[in-house]
């Protein structure tokens, strides 16, 4: 008969596992740029809610319908008889809603690694994809009475079931699509690309680690028997142990590292030591939990400057350091520190054999299953979205979202003299290096037609559209060269146009301003190519959008006090 308590302890952890989504989702968003914010967040929310049916539709039926070595069985809408795999207590809908917020999680994983430049209807068909056949198969493996569950594999509550399998198709994911625009320079070394918001990041790694309580906890499925309770007991103490040496080891090898404790790595730390605990949580002694996660903060931050500098798969959020990695190391240290059935507890390699081999054939079914479906994506839809669709940021491309913080500037005069959080780099940040198309694409100049001579006054006004950031060195680098006068207006630049037709909640878009700089200078004797080189040298960055240079022909100046005209007005001499 079914249990109550039972039934209660598994639908909370479900609830649990579920508000992960939001901590994923935080995480992601406070790792990337405000103008991906609205995608990430969509992703975050599609994911569940496309992966949801497809588990429901024959997701479930692959990975529990039968006791099958390779494949459960098709069971179309949870149709069959699933008696035989459900815990003591547990009605089938319960056990379907816990095992279907599971599958979401190892779906939402490869969201951030591949995070500002996939299409976002090639992510809604992969994110099916795995929900319909990839995570089902393995799982079924582990936890559906397949041929790796037959040999003794262990995997408590996902390590490689859910974070692996997640991990390494984020891995294979970025790979395929290629670094963001600007990641590396044109000397091939890594450039950071700060996410706009830690406050989100921080907030969504607490709900993540909050989450966790239920993710491995509520594994036990159970809360009836002395002997269950000590286990849900220990399973939860050694979750929160394992996860905070793992930061603690994770800010120490940063703060050795890199001369200071690391903000978003110290917190990737935290998710690494959770990820390696899921496996062996219920086998492992306190002591064995701490070493796991130890470990797990050090090999996150090694792995981040690996798959960064000497790999260079981009990963905006560290989700393969964090899921793959600290996944398989998780899954093999249970072979190692389990006190039944672990090598270092004098029980021999077989069990450590297992955990090896387990790892090695799910790497090999991930690896092929979603080459072929990224593959497939990539032929059909496409992967990744245009070189400009990824400058000007995917909320705007691809859901019509002027910014996701309406209301807000989200501007850091910091970041504008680079313009690092615009990734818009052409590979060489230079200007005497740089290839002028290099050069006019960064700086734009457009000059009127000369006039015929006899309309010739020899005047123009030059007119340059330029960051905050870069007004008191034009402003001295012009001066040098004899600009004495300059009129400096303050403007907002529109990135969306009056009567685009971008709608939110059915209503028009206004359009999206910007603070810019308009600076204007009225020339006679000084050459305008003079005045063009000056300003392209100081406001060159080597990134798109370094600002706009206008030059019209100027037919009279008076000046009003006196009546002077043309270049006798220009003259600031009283």
């Amino acid at each position: 008969m079914y249990s109550s308590v039972n039934v209660i302890w598994t639908l909370v952890a479900a609830f649990l596992v579920y508000f992960m989504q939001a901590g994923f989702a935080l995480c992601e968003a406070g790792l990337t740029r405000a103008k991906n914010t609205g995608n990430i967040l969509m992703k975050n929310m599609m994911d569940f809610c496309i992966g949801t049916p497809c588990f429901w539709l024959v997701g479930f039926g692959i990975m529990f319908a039968g006791s099958g070595p390779l494949i459960g069985g098709f069971a179309p809408f949870m149709s069959g008889d699933f008696s035989s795999i459900l815990p003591d207590g547990i009605p089938l809908w319960v056990y379907a809603v816990f095992q279907t917020v599971f599958c979401a999680t190892a779906a939402t994983i490869v969201s951030g690694s591949m995070a500002e430049r996939t299409k976002f209807s090639a992510y809604c068909l992969y994110s099916g994809a795995i929900s319909l056949i990839v995570y089902p198969i393995s799982g079924h493996w582990i936890w559906g009475g397949g041929w790796l569950a037959q040999l003794g594999f262990h995997d408590f509550a996902g390590s490689t079931a859910v974070h692996f399998v997640g991990g390494l198709t984020a891995m294979l994911g970025a790979w395929m699509l290629g670094p963001r625009i600007g990641k590396y320079g044109s000397d091939g070394k890594p450039r950071a690309i700060p996410g706009h918001n830690l406050t989100a990041m921080a907030l969504g790694v607490f709900v993540l680690w909050f989450c966790w309580f239920g993710f491995n906890g509520g594994s036990t499925v159970c809360m009836t028997g002395d002997d269950v309770m000590v286990s849900a007991g220990l399973v939860c103490f050694n979750t929160n142990l394992a996860a905070a040496l793992a930061t603690c080891s994770a800010l120490i090898t940063s703060w050795v590292r890199y001369g200071k404790p690391d903000v978003s790595l110290t917190f990737n730390g935290a998710l690494a030591g959770l990820v390696a605990i899921t496996a062996g949580c219920d086998m492992v002694d306190p002591f064995g939990a701490a070493i796991i996660g130890i470990v797990a903060g050090v090999l996150c931050i090694f792995s981040v400057e690996f798959f960064d500098k000497i790999a260079k798969i981009d990963d905006p959020v560290g989700a393969v350091s964090v899921h793959c990695v600290n996944g398989a190391w998780g899954t093999l240290a249970t072979g190692l520190f389990s006190t039944s059935q672990g090598l270092f507890y004098g029980h021999g390699f077989s069990f450590f054999g297992i955990q090896i081999l387990g790892v090695v054939s799910v790497a090999a079914w991930v690896l092929v299953s979603m080459t072929i479906i990224f593959t497939l994506i990539r032929k059909t839809v496409g992967l990744r979205v245009s070189e400009q669709e990824e400058i000007d940021g995917l909320d705007i491309h691809e859901h019509g979202l002027a910014s996701a913080y309406s209301g807000f500037a989200i501007s850091d005069p910091t970041y504008a003299e680079l313009d690092a959080n615009e990734n818009t780099d052409l590979g060489e940040p230079d200007i005497t290096r740089a290839s002028q198309a290099k050069v006019n694409a960064a700086v734009k100049v457009v000059q009127e037609a000369p006039l015929p001579p006899e309309l010739d006054s020899g005047m123009h006004k030059v007119v340059m559209i330029i960051q905050l950031a870069k007004f008191d060195a034009l402003k001295r680098a012009l001066n040098a060269v004899g600009v004495t006068g300059m009129t400096v207006t303050q403007v907002m630049g529109c990135g969306l146009q009056k009567g685009s037709g971008e709608k939110y909640r059915g209503a028009e878009v206004d359009s999206t301003l910007m603070p810019k700089v308009k600076v204007e200078v009225v020339i006679s004797k000084l050459p305008v190519e003079k005045i063009i080189d000056t300003a392209t040298k100081v406001l060159y960055t080597g990134h798109i959008g370094d600002g706009k240079i206008f030059v019209y022909n100027v037919a009279q100046v008076v000046k009003v006090r006196t009546g002077e005209r043309d270049y006798a007005a220009l003259q600031d001499v009283e």
